[in-house]
């Protein structure tokens, strides 16, 4: 079947078994070919062939809706809703989202970036169709993994306490992102292998009824009996006590299997659960074998071997920076733990777990009880050490306010991805922590240029006693540079003049100190001499050198990858107003009051004017008339 061309999920309602078990065949070979060249989440979709092939059959979209929770296994959904065309633009600048977009296609009727929400919005779209007296199908696709979030157990206690129509499919694979944890895991584990549990109710129900002469009594009480066997053939059988019927375990690569109880699930009345196993990464050899999930959002690759392309003389990723420097310190200070939410071989904590086994938690994708636990640990003089990713930490943060910082308790938040992610586009872009924290008593936020300052402002974190304190970080690679022998610490709150000047400053951090490098560069090119500091605290701010600076009365710009409405440069300017520096001229750079979409992080920096011209530019037309020069 051509897969660039499919217009709509019609083309697979008629096929043959042989025909449906050919174009599972194609569907992986095509995501295998191009996910190599364009990169993407593979192991999730590999496993999800049959599955999304199935669901398509059963039912009508987009009449039907289906919710793909996380969005990450929707690429199958993709191709047969008529965007396989599009798939050599996957995850690249104004191309094809990684994830399911409304406004790509009518079949996307829920965007999923983080995972646990489809539950909650296919409750509200159940709740809508019945109000509106429409006749439909409501089917959330929620991984294992995703179901430990909260959110997603709320959502069934109370689809459940409401008997509403949703057809949830449990899609397990034993794995999130890495492999999963916890006791909700296990009970799934149980229910795996305890067999067909609807099929032996029934099978119970016809032998009770065959039995000569009290066949009838027994009858009479056979669906008490059947009913009480669930918790014989599925141990504590989770689901139906939360009002759900339950079909499963169904195996999720047989054609026949899931279609009969897909079916059965789409008549019965009430909430259901369609629990089907997989297999990440399915019908791909490397990706099958890889116990540590390596394969579950990848770059380009070499197709035949597996291997990953990318510089063979790359600095080590900054994740890798900050989580060595974490296992440094904790040689010496054994108050020292690493606490993370699924999320251990993506923020680079195995090194450190395989040192100190029982010092490293996973606790799960349960972002909220990763961050109350941390204050848990350190109301009892521990030091933990929340390895959480910018958009993830959004998800804590009732959490940061009312258990960690109004208690003023010493976590150290490791804040990774913070910044322009790229190729994962909206619902990671990393930009809104230093807004969000920046308003939060108590809370100390810092962010380094390069790996020396990252380890130095480890070893800070881990002395601080002063309440919370953050270290945000980028994805990616780090710079490369050369690293001290021992750390030192760093006073809180002070920045670091990079290069003097008279004309003008440039105030900024992180990721983008480079750019303000080589905009300083082309400055001096045309006579204009800038100041770059390297304000390596966005709270709190260096106010000593604040006032040098204002009292100068020179053009003042502020430079962040990061929300212009009450980040960094909002600070500067709240400095300015308190203090009666009203003439002073600051302008801010960074990014507009929208979301910004999926590319590469190069592109998405010339898309909101992060650019060496436009740093140029400003600081040119902030300068008196009479001192413009160039």
């Amino acid at each position: 079947m051509d897969l660039y061309n499919i217009k709509d999920p019609s083309v697979v309602k008629d096929l043959s078994p042989e025909e449906l078990t050919q174009l599972a065949k194609e569907v992986r070979e095509f995501l295998i070919n191009n996910l190599s060249s364009t990169g993407g989440h593979l192991g999730a979709n590999l496993g999800v062939v049959e599955l999304t092939l199935a669901l398509h059959r059963i039912f009508e979209s987009p009449k039907d809706r289906f919710l793909f929770d996380v969005g990450h296994q929707s690429y199958i959904h993709k191709i047969l809703t008529g965007r396989g065309k599009e798939f050599d633009s996957l995850r690249q600048y104004q191309g094809l989202c990684g994830f399911p977009k409304r406004n790509e296609s009518e079949h996307d009727v829920w965007e999923t970036g983080h995972s646990s929400t489809s539950l909650s919005a296919a409750m509200g779209m159940a709740i809508a169709r019945d109000l509106n007296k429409e006749d439909h199908s409501v089917v959330p696709i929620i991984g294992d993994g995703a179901l430990t979030g909260g959110m997603a157990l709320e959502a069934l206690n109370h689809i459940g306490h409401e008997k509403k129509n949703v057809t949830v499919i449990l899609n397990d694979n034993e794995m999130s992102i890495a492999k999963n944890v916890g006791a909700l895991h296990g009970a799934l584990g149980r229910m795996r292998s305890a067999g067909k549990y609807n099929r032996a109710k029934d099978d119970l129900e016809w032998l009770l009824k065959k039995i000569p002469a009290i066949g009838g009594k027994v009858a009479s009480t056979a669906e008490r009996l059947k009913d009480s066997m669930k918790y014989f053939v599925v141990p504590g059988m989770f689901f139906e006590e939360l009002g759900f019927t339950y079909y499963g375990p169904v195996d999720g690569h047989d054609f026949e299997d899931l279609e009969e109880n897909l079916e059965y699930a789409k008549k019965t009345d009430g909430p259901v659960i369609v629990h089907v196993m997989t297999q990440k990464g399915k019908g791909y050899e490397p990706a099958e074998s890889d116990v540590k999930d390596k394969w579950h959002g990848v770059g380009p690759y070499k197709i035949d071997s597996g291997e990953k392309i990318k510089s063979a003389d790359a600095a080590p990723a900054w994740s890798e920076v900050i989580s060595e420097a974490l296992r440094r310190e904790a040689r010496t200070d054994d108050r020292i733990v690493a606490v993370t939410p699924a999320m251990i071989l993506g923020s680079k904590l195995e090194k450190f777990g395989e040192e100190f086994p029982d010092r490293l938690f996973d606790v799960g994708i349960a972002e909220q009880h990763a961050t109350t636990m941390s204050a848990g640990l350190a109301t009892q003089g521990m030091k933990p050490f929340l390895a959480i990713y910018s958009t993830f930490l959004q998800r804590g943060y009732d959490q940061v306010i009312h258990d960690v910082a109004r208690q003023k308790l010493n976590v150290i938040f490791g804040i990774d991805r913070a910044g322009l992610v790229g190729a994962d586009g909206e619902t990671h872009q990393g930009v809104f922590d230093i807004a969000f924290l920046r308003s939060v008593p108590n809370t100390t936020i810092m962010m380094p240029k390069d790996e020396n300052e990252a380890q130095h402002m480890v070893h800070t974190a881990t002395k601080h006693e002063d309440g919370p304190i953050a270290i945000r970080y980028p994805r990616g690679n780090a710079l490369g540079v050369e690293v001290d022998n021992e750390p030192k610490p760093i006073t809180i709150g002070s920045w670091e003049t990079l290069e003097p000047g008279a004309d003008a400053v440039i105030l900024t951090f992180g990721t983008t100190i480079p750019l303000a490098l080589e905009a300083r560069a082309e400055l001096g090119r045309k006579g204009i001499q800038a100041e770059v500091v390297n304000a390596r605290f966005m709270k709190p701010l260096d106010e000593a050198l604040l006032h040098d600076i204002f009292k100068r009365n020179i053009p003042v710009i502020t430079i962040e990858e990061a929300v212009l409405q009450g980040g960094f440069g909002s600070a500067v300017l709240e400095f300015q107003s308190d203090h009666g520096y009203l003439n002073q001229r600051v302008h801010r750079m960074g990014l507009p009051d929208r979301f910004i979409e999926h590319g590469s992080v190069k592109d998405l920096w010339k898309e909101v004017g992060l650019t060496v011209d436009n740093v140029v530019a400003n600081v040119q037309r902030y300068m008196p008339t009479t001192e413009k020069k160039g």
